[in-house]
């Protein structure tokens, strides 16, 4: 039996997905949902709000066109973390007046279509990449600012479009709202739209990126083993010596960037894969519990934190940029690090004595 009929034979009115085990008498509510919901939220909410004042705050981070689709995926996940209120306020009582079939259905469309523009976005990052390091010379021509603004618009109506026939009775576009019992009981998943959404969104998505960074990291591979063969074969001359240093370190930079991007798509799909998997296999008929269905998407969810938290264990520059912001609260802890950081000052020489 499913967790409603749990918890209803424990006597408790209330809906929960975890069962009756998360459900509190004292408080009338889903504990255990309301504490995984609020910690979430509070997360995400507030590791976007950071990446998103750092990259106003630090200029050296918009070097790279790819900053553009990182703030689209900040504000997105930033819109998920409110949104995430939704359902924190629905099981602590407070949107009671509200339709519940209208509810849940609008927070999962918007959770979903949130979701997907971040998906679509790493795509574009991939693609960016791998234009920069196959085609350097012309990619100034081929990526220019209108065409990265004419892309991100696209991203924001290709993913509400996709997840539109739902509103028509046409398929469920995830679990999101599945706190609401309407959600989880009434509102079914369909296998054509299932697949629909698996083959315009997901596998796409997911083909772009593997081909994409195989393909950087492919060719960053040979290009190690040149420069480093070079390297051997000429390291007794010093002018071919200073070259070789010189076009090793010219690639560094965007070979550490791109390993940035590829951990936060790594990131990305590893907590989405058991989302998804569960999402085939329940669309399917094959597999349904409630339990699985509020894990998997709330760790799905999860995911619009890591950005943040990726960038800052990763990129220096985004570091420098987070010191900065918070230089105003912290004063004497950054400048105890510029101290340390600063070069040990010159001992003092005598002057010279004057010869007449």
């Amino acid at each position: 039996m499913n967790s409603s009929s749990n918890v209803n034979q424990s006597g408790s009115p209330l809906f929960c997905l975890l069962g009756a085990v998360g459900y509190s008498h004292a408080l009338d509510t889903c504990v255990l949902e309301v504490a995984v919901i609020l910690f979430l939220t509070v997360l995400i909410i507030a590791g976007n709000l950071v990446v998103i004042f750092v990259f106003h705050c630090a200029p050296l981070l918009h070097h790279h066109t790819t900053s553009h689709f990182i703030q689209t995926m900040a504000y997105a996940d930033l819109l998920v973390g409110v949104s995430c209120l939704v359902p924190s306020l629905s099981l602590l009582h407070y949107l009671g007046s509200l339709n519940e079939e209208l509810t849940c259905k609008v927070f999962g469309y918007m959770v979903s279509v949130l979701k997907s523009v971040s998906m679509a976005s790493l795509a574009c990052i991939s693609v960016d990449r791998y234009i920069a390091i196959t085609r350097p010379l012309s990619y100034a021509t081929l990526v220019t600012p209108c065409r990265l603004r004419v892309c991100i618009v696209l991203i924001w109506v290709y993913s509400a479009s996709i997840f539109l026939p739902s509103f028509f009775g046409w398929g469920k576009p995830g679990y999101h709202g599945d706190i609401f019992q309407w959600c989880a009981d009434s509102w079914k998943t369909n296998p054509a739209f299932s697949t629909f959404i698996v083959v315009l969104l997901y596998a796409p998505a997911a083909l772009t990126v593997c081909f994409t960074y195989g393909s950087i990291f492919k060719i960053c591979r040979q290009h190690t083993r040149e420069i480093t063969q070079r390297h051997a074969r000429f390291s007794s001359q010093k002018e071919g010596d200073k070259g070789e240093r010189g076009e090793r370190c010219e690639g560094c930079p965007d070979k550490r960037y791109a390993m940035v991007l590829f951990r936060i798509t790594s990131v990305f799909y590893v907590l989405w894969m058991p989302y998804i998997l569960y999402f085939l296999l329940e669309s399917a008929g094959l597999y349904h519990h409630n339990v699985a269905s509020f894990l998997t998407t709330w760790l799905a969810i999860s995911n619009s934190f890591c950005n943040c938290l990726i960038y800052s264990l990763s990129n220096s520059v985004f570091r420098k940029g987070l010191g900065r912001l918070f230089s105003p609260l912290f004063p004497s802890c950054l400048g105890c690090a510029d101290a340390k950081k600063a070069p040990a000052p010159a001992s003092p020489r005598p002057d010279p004595p004057c010869q007449v």
